[in-house]
């Protein structure tokens, strides 16, 4: 036996796990009509492969019609399911990986102009703040179908051959019965008492029984303190938990903390980027304590050493480890290989779930081939020639693009005209709440360094020193700069949202921001300028702000600025800036009319993207070999690049990232190894 705690075997029930880690549930909307077909299956199969001893599938997987999906959840209400998860469960057991689904009714968080047009259904007609739709009141006959409804989709996965299911209370339909928050029914499921308000569950669990047998893995994750007046409190919460135990229809509890009806509980519910690791992991073990019963947990455990902790003193049977493994879904395959040191860290970026609230798929922003399995590699195969690769910049995408070209076996140099890697990623850094940041470039420079990679800093690279290594293959990785120049007149009178950060421009007193890109540099300007106590104003003309910071990202910033006392203008757009004595004026207009309004400040800063910094990549492009040009199906289908328009040329010539078009991180990484994959 091993010795590491994280490594222990686990009995549950009949089931034998053979480690402590696993996923927990959560829908990266993968499916595909519903179905968790081939994109679905090998996600989960990549971490099973690597020695996850759990995967749970679905956040969550809807039991009936009227519970339509927000997020291209998997639908559990069709028999057509059994087919599919079988697939899914047969392929992580032939890895020794158990598998286990989560099932709900989403009651009031969902909508009813999705699907089938169906109103929602809860337990009282309050809205959830987050889905906006406002629900018909359970009925008797609402109650009894569900119920059934639950009954029959745990039936389905017994068949599929899953080793239990997991029924998801919290925020759904479930505790809006159990939540006095919620809850406004009269009757034997009404408001007046705890028996009444858990019975709806109580009868769900009731009918899974007698439809899956008592041998059937059967848990739920649920709210032991909803965090909010009038709501379940701590006390409340560990009175479910032991009831839920007595019931003697329960196999383990899965705990978290807080509500989820509003973006910032959400974010509060699990932790984004800057906010503190595992803070309701403490919790969780009070309940474990008081319950001698298996409790599962998972919420910003996103590193070894914590998770190794949660289990050595008890506080979890097992850890849930899920943003981490869609960052790295070879965790537990680098602790048995004794190179946790080399875990690709999850950095807290959310680009997971912020895309899939939005309605994309879960992508890793750390990690391009997280959902691309089918297409993209997570360990790169050697190459059968050996190339001489030069790279160009040494910001996350020249850093991927050195890592990955070094993992094929080719011999790479990198020059990097600033003194340090980071490009953009350090400038992001320098707010401390988004310091984890730099974790994206620490790994790949390990990487590298470990492969053997060149670096040059302080090399501010021109075309004779590229052309000075012979190489064979050139990428430009330089990134953009700044764009200002957007005014009628007065571009001359702005600073940009980086001049800030560097600490380049000093705070004005009165400022105006203009943020026409929408992304994270137009908050942390503001951030950094409204905390030296300036009064502060966002502007843009779209119809809300920053509208590349996705929802959960938002809120570390906004519980910030509103503190501030940050303005916050949409709709309107800056079109020019004079002076005005020892200020500025500037002149303000709108898409919608022919309006005007002015504001009289003393700074402007204007934040309108980058502009690529390309003049190395034209000045090779000449004497390559394919004047720069990217076959395109090629770069999609995974197939090296092959295009020739001059015979004469000595090396291959490609630019990715920003140095193409202002994106974002997750861009200039997928760019990288896409190209570099087949180098």
């Amino acid at each position: 036996m091993h010795a590491d705690p994280l490594l222990q075997p686990y009995q549950l029930k009949h089931l034998r796990l053979k480690n402590r880690i696993m996923i927990t549930s959560h829908e990266p909307a993968y499916p595909d009509d519903g179905m968790p077909k081939d994109r679905y299956r090998a996600y989960h199969v990549e971490r099973a492969r690597a020695g996850v001893a759990l995967t749970m599938t679905a956040g969550s997987a809807s039991v009936s019609r009227d519970s339509p999906p927000v997020f291209n959840n998997v639908i559990a209400w069709k028999d057509e399911v059994v087919g599919w998860m079988r697939q899914l469960t047969d392929e992580c057991h032939d890895h020794g990986c158990a598998v286990m689904i989560q099932l709900t009714h989403l009651g009031r968080r969902t909508r009813w102009d999705k699907a089938d047009w169906l109103p929602v259904v809860s337990a009282g007609h309050e809205r959830e703040p987050a889905h906006r739709a406002f629900p018909k009141m359970a009925e008797d006959w609402d109650i009894a179908r569900i119920i059934e409804d639950y009954a029959d989709a745990a039936e389905r996965m017994q068949a599929a051959g899953l080793d239990g299911i997991e029924l998801e209370a919290y925020g759904h339909l479930m505790e809006q019965f159990v939540s006095p928050l919620t809850n406004a029914l009269d009757g034997p499921y009404g408001a007046q008492n705890l028996d009444s308000r858990m019975r709806f569950m109580m009868d769900t669990l009731a009918a899974i029984r007698t439809r899956v047998g008592p041998k059937f893995i059967v848990g739920v994750r649920y709210a032991g303190d909803e965090c909010q007046a009038g709501g379940i409190d701590k006390a409340e919460g560990m009175d479910i938990s032991r009831r839920l135990k007595d019931s003697g229809m329960v196999d383990f509890l899965n705990v978290i903390r807080g509500h989820i009806d509003t973006d910032p509980a959400l974010t509060d519910v699990i932790p984004v980027q800057g906010m503190k690791s595992a803070p309701h992991l403490d919790f969780a073990g009070e309940i474990r304590a008081a319950t001698q019963f298996p409790t599962f947990h998972a919420a910003k455990i996103q590193d070894v050493a914590t998770a190794r902790h949660a289990i050595a003193s008890g506080k979890l049977d097992m850890v849930g480890m899920t943003r981490a493994h869609i960052a790295d879904p070879h965790i537990v395959a680098k602790i048995l290989g004794g190179e946790e040191d080399r875990i690709r860290p999850c950095v807290g970026a959310n680009y997971c779930l912020d895309r899939i609230y939005q309605g994309g798929m879960a992508l890793c922003l750390h990690n391009p081939a997280t959902g691309r399995e089918l297409e993209q590699p997570h360990e790169v195969p050697k190459a059968d020639t050996r190339r001489r690769v030069v790279i160009v910049g040494a910001g996350p995408a020249g850093l991927e693009a050195a890592r990955v070209a070094a993992e094929r076996g080719h011999e790479v140099t990198l020059h990097e005209a600033a003194n340090d890697p980071g490009g953009q990623v350090r400038l992001t850094a320098q707010t401390p709440r988004r310091a984890e940041m730099m974790q994206l470039i620490q790994w790949r420079m390990a990487e590298c360094e470990r492969q053997g990679v060149n670096f040059n800093f302080n090399s501010f690279a021109d075309a004779e020193t590229v052309l000075a290594d012979a190489p064979d293959v050139v990428i430009i990785a330089t990134g953009g700069l700044p764009h200002t120049e957007i005014l009628s007149a007065g571009d001359d009178l702005v600073v940009s949202a980086w001049d800030i950060l560097s600490g380049d421009a000093r705070p004005g007193g009165t400022v105006l921001i203009y943020d026409d890109a929408g992304d994270y540099a137009g908050l942390q300007a503001a951030e950094k300028i409204a905390a030296t106590g300036a009064k502060v104003e966002i502007m843009t003309r779209d119809r809300s702000f920053a509208t590349e910071v996705m929802a959960m990202s938002l809120t570390p910033s906004m519980r910030e600025l509103q503190q501030h006392d940050v303005t916050f203008t949409v709709t309107w757009k800056l079109d020019a800036v004079t002076r005005d004595g020892n200020g500025l004026l500037a002149t303000i207009g709108s898409d919608y009319g022919d309006v005007t309004r002015e504001r009289r400040v003393d700074q402007v800063v204007v934040n309108h993207g980058t502009r690529p910094l390309d003049d190395l990549y034209f000045d090779l492009r000449p004497d390559s070999s394919n004047l720069g040009e990217v076959d395109y199906e090629a770069f999609i289908d995974g197939r090296p690049q092959q295009v020739t328009r001059n015979a004469d040329g000595r090396y291959q010539l490609f630019r990715i990232g920003d140095a193409v078009a202002a994106r974002n991180t997750h861009a200039a990484i997928y760019d990288a190894l896409r190209l570099c994959k087949v180098l």
